[in-house]
């Protein structure tokens, strides 16, 4: 295998938390929660979803704010199998993708040939994106061979669809073992053919804690050291636990300061890739709202209650 490098957690955990002191005046500030709304990928994952309300969030991925269509749609809605044949009806010819959690979501336990087929089933009923989540007891146990083979499988059976791959960083325990997860599933990912459509997410958001800020910014690390070795961009997801347009303009910043410097090949210009949905994505439930509220309260000057908002 390989050697990932040792992370010192105390200086990691003050350079996570140095970005959210930064001054973002108000032009600035609204172009990044237009931004941070066009990276979402509204998500339920839960026993209770239906047809009915899968088709709710995709027009509210459509149409964020019926009162301001001026604004993004959303990248992604993201849905368990069942429901993707529902979410491709309710988004076709919208430009917003079908994201789907599969293999066994979200212990990744189940037995292999089983988690392979919940992929082939998800992209087969139009998937455009699988999230994947590792086998973390195979991860924990020292079985990198393992884990790394199962996610070149996952990888070929998504066929043309992109993979995410979810570390559940809330289960790795030290920043050690999130930087080696992370460097493992990009080589993995890599070994399986071609560098685009690759992700590195944090979390299912069934695990606390979820996304971290200093987890967050190790695996920008380990994307940012994987771009300089093989000029291939790998795209990276934080999720669960952002819930305000502050956090979402934190995490922005640190993909800024930590990716803005690195300028694509064959690119002109100022271009950091990971500043487009192409390459970065949050995964949250309840961050859409609070962006909205603040973008109406700097484009109109009123702060809107929560209620103003659809839910779904």
């Amino acid at each position: 295998m390989f050697e990932s490098p040792s992370v010192d957690a105390v200086m990691a955990a003050e350079r996570a938390a140095s970005f959210t002191k930064r001054s973002i005046k108000n032009d600035a500030k609204r172009a990044g929660l237009e931004l941070a709304l066009s990276m979402l990928d509204l998500t339920t994952l839960e026993g209770k979803d239906s047809p009915e309300k899968v088709r709710a969030l995709c027009r509210k991925a459509i149409t964020p704010d019926a009162n301001d269509p001026s604004l993004p749609s959303c990248a992604a809605v993201c849905v368990y199998p069942a429901l993707v044949k529902t979410a491709r009806n309710a988004l076709a010819g919208s430009g917003v993708k079908v994201a789907s959690v599969a293999t066994g979501f979200p212990s990744g336990q189940y037995p292999l040939e089983i988690r392979l087929e919940d992929v082939r089933r998800a992209v087969g009923d139009g998937a455009d994106e699988i999230d994947m989540v590792i086998n973390r007891g195979a991860f924990l146990a020292g079985r990198y061979r393992e884990v790394a083979d199962e996610i070149s499988l996952v990888k070929e059976a998504c066929d043309d669809a992109d993979l995410k791959v979810i570390l559940e960083t809330g289960e790795l325990e030290t920043l050690d073992n999130v930087r080696r997860a992370s460097d493992l599933a990009i080589r993995a990912m890599n070994e399986a053919g071609g560098a685009h459509g690759h992700f590195i997410k944090t979390s299912t958001g069934k695990v606390q804690p979820a996304a971290t800020m200093p987890v967050t910014l190790v695996m920008l690390e380990a994307i940012r050291d994987w771009y300089l070795e093989t000029g291939q961009v790998v795209g990276m997801k934080p999720a669960g636990g952002i819930r305000t347009a502050k956090q979402s303009l934190h995490y922005l910043v640190m993909v800024k300061e930590t990716l803005g410097g690195l300028v694509q090949t064959g690119i002109e210009g100022e271009y950091c890739p990971w500043l487009t949905p192409e390459f970065f994505r949050f995964g949250a439930s309840t961050l859409a709202n609070d962006v909205l509220r603040q973008i109406a309260w700097l484009k109109r000057g009123v702060y809107m209650a929560s209620h103003d908002f659809s839910e779904a």
